[in-house]
This record gives structure tokens, sequence and C-alpha cells, in this order.
């Protein structure tokens, strides 16, 4: 695929924001999804330091889902550190602090598997987790993974937890030299469990600039953890390598934000902000953690 072909005519995700069948995502998917995360239309600055930057789109006032969007510079990590590090599940399970479970379920196509995670949110908040159909493609030295939320049989929502939704989330790695790039993150999710005003204001803030230094620090450390932990396993780049079972897509459906319970979390006061603000400081990169 040619950078090029992402169109700056295109305006989001297509239909799978609103399928109601499971589906992988296709070319014009990617692109889509492309084009939003360099857009610069309707979306508000709200953090920008040290090499990271965060917006969020407008929406409505009565509208509960909500987009952020946070990209970060990486000078000293190539494009395909920052992309095994992403795909690499038990490097998360060292460096991401905020993961409770994490792991792959099945494999639907040698580009798309879906997957189980769950992470720690700032107290008073209960837990949450997700189940995700995820997808990626390389493209040249750029590279892009992405994900929507989807029901497994197997999986349903646990009482323990909140499951959110992840309407449509993902990463777009650019590549600016050999040893350089550039990240964004794009999220469209429902975290679910009636989340005060403040706790989504803030999280964009807070929970998102932490959460992608983090990251960085991970990559850097990663070749050298790598070299030690199965160096040439990596599934995400060749398929044939994958241990895993092989899933129809009929055995899934699209997980809707409505199906799930609402739980009650209005009772978090607002003078809980500044707990907040250093509990971000534990943020998790995960996708609908940051929201």
């Amino acid at each position: 695929m040619e950078k090029s072909a992402a169109s700056t005519e295109l305006q989001g995700p297509r239909p799978v924001l609103g399928r109601d069948s499971v589906q992988v995502p296709d070319d014009q998917d990617f692109r889509s999804f492309r084009s939003e995360c360099e857009a610069e239309a309707g979306w508000n600055l709200t953090y920008s330091k040290a090499g990271v930057s965060v917006w969020v789109q407008a929406v409505e006032m009565d509208r509960t889902l909500h987009k952020i969007k946070c990209r970060m510079e990486c000078r000293d990590v190539p494009a395909e550190t920052l992309y095994d590090v992403l795909h690499d599940i038990e490097y998360r399970k060292k460096w991401d602090s905020n993961v409770i479970e994490t792991f792959d379920i099945a494999r639907l196509t040698v580009n798309a598997d879906v997957g189980y995670y769950s992470w720690r949110c700032p107290k008073p908040l209960k837990n949450r987790d997700v189940i995700t159909l995820r997808s990626w493609l390389p493209m040249g030295t750029d590279y892009i993974i992405m994900n929507y939320s989807v029901k497994h049989p197997k999986y349903p929502p646990r009482k323990d937890l909140v499951r959110a939704v992840s309407i449509q989330t993902g990463y777009l790695i650019q590549s600016t030299g050999p040893k350089s790039c550039v990240i964004t993150y794009l999220a469209q999710v429902d975290p679910k469990g009636s989340l005060p005003k403040w706790v989504v204001n803030k999280s964009s803030q807070f929970l998102a600039p932490k959460a992608m230094k983090k990251m960085y620090k991970a990559c850097v450390k990663y070749p050298e953890w790598k070299q030690k932990h199965q160096p040439h396993y990596k599934p995400w780049l060749h398929p044939e390598q994958s241990p895993l079972p092989s899933l129809a897509l009929s055995e899934l459906s699209v997980q809707h934000a409505d199906s799930l319970e609402n739980i009650d979390e209005s009772a978090v006061a607002e003078s809980r902000e500044e707990r907040m603000g250093s509990a971000g400081g534990e943020g998790s990169d995960d996708d609908t953690s940051l929201t």
C-alpha cells in the first residue's frame, strides 16, 4: 500500500464503527484509519510537552463516547522496534505494570487475531477488561495496528471487572529515519461504568502522555530483552510461527456498549482529581486504558 493512498477526503473509520457482523478490516479500513490519525480539523489540542501531544475530538454534550489522539516523537527508536513492542505480549507483561492478565485467544487470518486484556484502573474506579479483534498491516517502513471489541462465547463479562468497549482503537507508526519514528495513538472507546465527566476529561491530560512515555522507555530496552527471550520468535512478522488455534469469524459477534451492564461509579468525588493525576503515572499504554 502506498502512503499516498490515504486520502484526506476520508473522514475517519468507515463501516467498522457500525458493523453488525464481525469482519477483518480491509485496505480501505486501514487507509481510513491512517487518514484520521493524520487529520487536524475537528481536533482540540489539550497537551503538548516533551515531544508528546494529545488532542480530543469535540463531541456533543450528551454523547458518552469520545475520541482521543496522542502522538509521540521517538528519536532513538526505529519504527520496527516499536511495532515489535506493541505486538510482543510476553514483553508487555514485563513493562506494563497495570496489566492484570493478557493473552491471545485465536488466530483469524495471517494478520488478525482475537485477544483478551484486563488492567488496573486508579482507585476507586473498578478494573476493566476487553476482548478485541486486532489486525495489523506493515506499509513499507510504516505500520498500523488497530482493534475493535468483539464477543467471544468462552469469555463473557466477569463479575469482578467492567467490560469496556473499543469502538475502534489503534496505532500508526511512521518511520522518520533509520533510528527514529513517530507514533500516533487513536481511540474511540466506551469505558462503561458511568464514569464521571472529570475522569474522562482528566484522563487525556494525565494518562495518555505518561503511558506513551512509559512505552517509549520499554522500546529502548526491548532489543536487549528480546535477545534473551526467543529472539527469532515474532509471529506478527512470521505467521507460520503462530501457535494459536484458528477461529472462524462466525464464532464471534460485535460487542455493542449498550448490551453491557452500566455499573455505577458516579460516587467518585471531584476532589479526587489530583489523585487521578498522580495515579496516571502508572497508566498503561493499552488501547482502552488511555481513555
